[in-house]
Order: C-alpha cells, then sequence, then structure tokens
C-alpha cells in the first residue's frame, strides 16, 4: 500500500511539473504563431460580417414585417405562408429545376468533353485554351445583352440571321416556348462559365499516369472503352465535387432572366423573385423567408452528397 501511494504522489509530481512546461510550450507557440492568426483573424472577422451575419439576419427577418424605415414587427410564419400562396412561388421553382436539369445536360458535360479534347491536342494548346477561357474575363452584364442580341427574334439577330443565310426557318427563340427559353438561358450560361471548370478539369486530367492509357491501348480499348474506363474513374472524385457546385450554382441563377428575358415567358427564377419580393415590391420578409427556403434546399442537397460521399468512401 505504501509503495502505492508512493506511486501516486510521484505521478502527481511529474504531472504538476509538466503544467508549467506545456503552459511555456503554448505560449512559445502562440508567439510564434501570432502573425498567422492575426491574418486568419481578419479573415474570420470578414467571413463574420460579410457571411454569417447576413444569412443569421435573413433567418430573423423571415420573420418579420420591415422595410428598414418603420417600425418592425413579428408575424411568425406569415411570410411563409404568402410566397406559397403566390402562383409565382411554383412557377419559379419549376423554372429554376428545369434550368438545373439543362445546365447538367449541358454545362456539366460540354465542359468535360472539352477539356478531355484540349488535353489530346499537341499544338496551339494554349491558344485554345486561351479561346475557351476568354468568356470567363467578360462582364456576366454585358456578356448578357451580346447573347440578347443573339437571340433578337428578326433577322438582325446572330442566330436568326445565319438561319436566313442558309434559307431555313427563323425561331422565335425566347418567345416560342417556356422549354425553349430556358434553354437558350442554359446555353448562354454554359458558354460564359465553362471556362474555370475546362481548367479544373484539364488539371485532374493531365495528374492521370499516362501509363494507364498505354496499357489500355495494349488491351485494345477504343477511345470511348478509354474514357469511360480509364478517365471517368480517375477523376471521379473531381466530377462528384464539380457536380454538386454545378447544382448549387444553377439554383442560384439570376443574371441570365434578368438580363436576357426580363423574367418573360415565364422565366423566372427562384432569386430572380427574391430581387421583385425585396425591391420590386419592398417585401424584405417574404424575400427572406423564399431565401431561407432556397438556403434549407440547398443545404439539403449538400448534406445529401456528403452522406453518398462517406458512404461511398466506406464501401
Amino acid at each position: 500500500m505504501a509503495t502505492i501511494n508512493v506511486t501516486h504522489a510521484v505521478a502527481r509530481d511529474l504531472k504538476a511539473a509538466a503544467r508549467p512546461a506545456r503552459r511555456a510550450s503554448f505560449g512559445r507557440r502562440l508567439r510564434r504563431n501570432a502573425t498567422g492568426y492575426l491574418f486568419l483573424l481578419g479573415a474570420v472577422i470578414c467571413f463574420a460580417l460579410f457571411s454569417w451575419y447576413p444569412m443569421i439576419r435573413e433567418v430573423i427577418m423571415s420573420f418579420q414585417v420591415t422595410n428598414f424605415a418603420g417600425a418592425t414587427r413579428w408575424v411568425g410564419l406569415r411570410n411563409y405562408q404568402h410566397i406559397m400562396s403566390d402562383p409565382d412561388f411554383w412557377s419559379a421553382w419549376r423554372t429554376t429545376g428545369l434550368f438545373t436539369l439543362f445546365a447538367l445536360v449541358f454545362g456539366y458535360a460540354v465542359p468535360f468533353f472539352t477539356a478531355i479534347v484540349l488535353n489530346e491536342l499537341r499544338h496551339a494548346r494554349s491558344y485554345f485554351r486561351l479561346l475557351v477561357y476568354l468568356p470567363v474575363m467578360m462582364p456576366p452584364v454585358a456578356a448578357a445583352f451580346l447573347w440578347r442580341w443573339f437571340y433578337t427574334p428578326d433577322d438582325s439577330g446572330l442566330f436568326n440571321g445565319v438561319l436566313h443565310f442558309l434559307h431555313l426557318p427563323t425561331v422565335q427563340w425566347l418567345q416560342s416556348s417556356h422549354t425553349l427559353a430556358v434553354l437558350c438561358l442554359v446555353l448562354f450560361s454554359t458558354w460564359i462559365n465553362m471556362g474555370g471548370t475546362v481548367l479544373v478539369y484539364l488539371a485532374a486530367l493531365q495528374g492521370i499516369p499516362g501509363e494507364i492509357y498505354e496499357a489500355a491501348e495494349i488491351d485494345g480499348a477504343g477511345l470511348w472503352r478509354r474514357i469511360w474506363h480509364v478517365t471517368v474513374p480517375q477523376t471521379r472524385l473531381i466530377l462528384s465535387l464539380m457536380l454538386m457546385l454545378q447544382i448549387v450554382g444553377t439554383m442560384q441563377v439570376f443574371t441570365e432572366p434578368y438580363v436576357i428575358t426580363g423574367a418573360s415567358n415565364d422565366t423566372t427564377s427562384v432569386v430572380y423573385l427574391i430581387y421583385q419580393y425585396a425591391f420590386n415590391f419592398n417585401n424584405y420578409g417574404s424575400a427572406s423567408a423564399l431565401g431561407c427556403m432556397l438556403l434549407l434546399v440547398l443545404v439539403g442537397f449538400a448534406g445529401g452528397y456528403l452522406w453518398l460521399s462517406s458512404r461511398a468512401g466506406e464501401e
């Protein structure tokens, strides 16, 4: 028993002696990394002011009636009831869903295959990369006005001018049907946003060892089989990440319906409807409520994506 007590006493003394050493070590690390912590503090403050606080403020405002000038009243779920009774609410979600679906077909697949083509080029590779990335450097609103002229319904528009030159019937691009109008918006969105995505895919493709392609060619695999059995599996992580970013980005579409169609032909998106509630109707409570609903949808999708990714990683 005496031996055990002595052992405990020695262990206590060692722990007591170790505490000042740990505190001194922590103090040295803090002083050594003080500059890094100061830079990190600036980033945290920026995120808090311009990202976290607006989200918290939006949630609070979704339960209020306010115009930032008069008194603020708490109304509970009345804002949510108001927007769900609005006929434009379901129409905006339908347009946003259709835009996202078309964007997955064009805006997700086209940059990937463009990157594959650029990766296979042996001459003028840098020139074509610049050509693909050039639309990203254009101001989005200026580019949208340019494409609005492309879609002009008479022969003065670029697309109808080409059809008229080829003696083909012209098309009412933005006025004929809701589906065609949304597809036209997706084509513009794909054109202006694909440059950055192509560069990401190119970086992933260049990280694939050439020996894998050589082995596939020796086994007699053609181009499409090499793409399906080598390229896609080797870039699966990047493809899945870009899929999530694609859906999150396209569900927040605003510039395209605002500038190109003016939300005509029932092309009002969810974000455009939020803009209308806030700046056309001065109904900031309903705008915040709709923004919270969009946030919940995107958070739910991102959470589902992370859950599926973790399940796939465990398997």
